[in-house]
């Protein structure tokens, strides 16, 4: 019912969002392509659907490959404005705490900036050496221009199709799959679907928790080292209680669980009371909590797209993929 009554909300919605794309397809708002392949991995709806798991995977797959991949976010939540690059010491309010897990994962170059396009040309003017760049999200973020498309959705699929705020949908779909908005009219390239259920065809994916947990020093704990002691389990994702799930599935017992909002700070946050609980949490969590709370322990999750979407990607991006200049130029559409 709610749904029907915003419905026309979400015709003005959409039609503020195709005149916004119309503007970038006809160069009336400026859009920057840069010397190197960039690669987008988004959301066509809203919400957590498993973006930076994805984002993780596909930085390590391309390590793996020898290639120097660097990685451009908006850095969701965080309190400055200003480009930067996200280091081991950089504080969660200024990077994101997305941006600072993915640097944490894999180690390459994080630059996070409300503008995309300005991350990454710092990031390509400070690791001349990077041959791609991954967009942490952005697939309506039209200033920076793609070669690669990822569309990442989990079990909700389109949900009931409509777009914001009727439904979940940013732009129309299967349209953008169909048309999209790049030169040349294609639409997005790949969908990866991260449940274990998807709701339409799409390339898929595992997700499962490690073996161990880490400690904030980087060592670990045995996941069944933990079975036998009661757990205090923290998540603030978009799902917490999909973590839940997955520790008490590897026999854990949780004591209490605490689902906080996805992104929260814990700025605010009491150290809970000691009833002899070990604090357990996600990594995502876990950047943020280390420096307030260093006995607390991180669960990783492995995420593992299906092979052919590797070699899909991979095709995509082979053609694009040359011996670097010396320097890194650049020029605008």
């Amino acid at each position: 019912m709610l749904a029907c009554l915003l419905w026309p909300l979400s015709r003005l919605y959409g039609l503020l969002a195709e005149l916004r794309r119309l503007a970038f397809r006809t160069g009336y708002f400026r859009s920057e392509r840069l010397p190197v392949p960039v690669v987008v991995v988004g959301n066509v709806v809203a919400g957590g659907a498993g973006k930076t798991p994805a984002v993780i995977a596909l930085v390590q797959h391309l390590q793996a490959r020898g290639l120097q991949v660097g990685v451009v976010s908006r850095g969701y939540g965080r309190t400055s404005a200003h480009c930067l690059e996200v280091l081991p010491g950089t504080p969660i309010d200024e990077s994101g705490d997305e941006p600072a897990l993915i640097r944490r994962a894999t180690g390459a170059p994080v630059f996070v900036a409300s503008r995309r396009a300005e991350a990454a040309r710092a990031l390509l003017a400070a690791h001349r050496a990077t041959q791609v760049i991954v967009c942490d999200d952005g697939l309506q973020h039209y200033a920076l221009q793609r070669d690669v498309e990822i569309a990442v959705f989990d079990e909700r699929g389109i949900g009931n199709g409509w777009l914001l705020p009727a439904g979940p949908l940013r732009e129309p779909w299967p349209e953008r799959l169909q048309r999209g908005v790049r030169a040349g009219g294609r639409g997005i390239d790949l969908v990866l679907h991260t449940g274990a259920l998807p709701a339409f065809d799409g390339f898929r994916s595992t997700r499962r928790l490690a073996d161990h947990a880490l400690r904030a020093d980087g060592s670990r704990v045995a996941l069944e080292a933990l079975a036998s002691q009661p757990l205090l389990a923290l998540a603030g994702i978009a799902k917490p209680e999909a973590f839940f799930a997955m520790l008490r599935a590897r026999g854990l017992v949780l004591a209490e669980t605490r689902a906080l909002p996805d992104h929260y700070t814990f700025d605010s946050y009491p150290r809970p009371q000691d009833k002899g609980y070990t604090v357990i949490c996600t990594e995502k969590d876990a950047v943020k909590l280390f420096p307030r709370q260093a006995d607390v322990l991180a669960v990783p999750l492995e995420f593992s797209p299906e092979a052919a979407f590797f070699t899909a990607l991979d095709a995509l991006l082979a053609p694009l993929l040359s011996p670097l200049p010396s320097s890194h130029g650049h020029q605008t559409a």
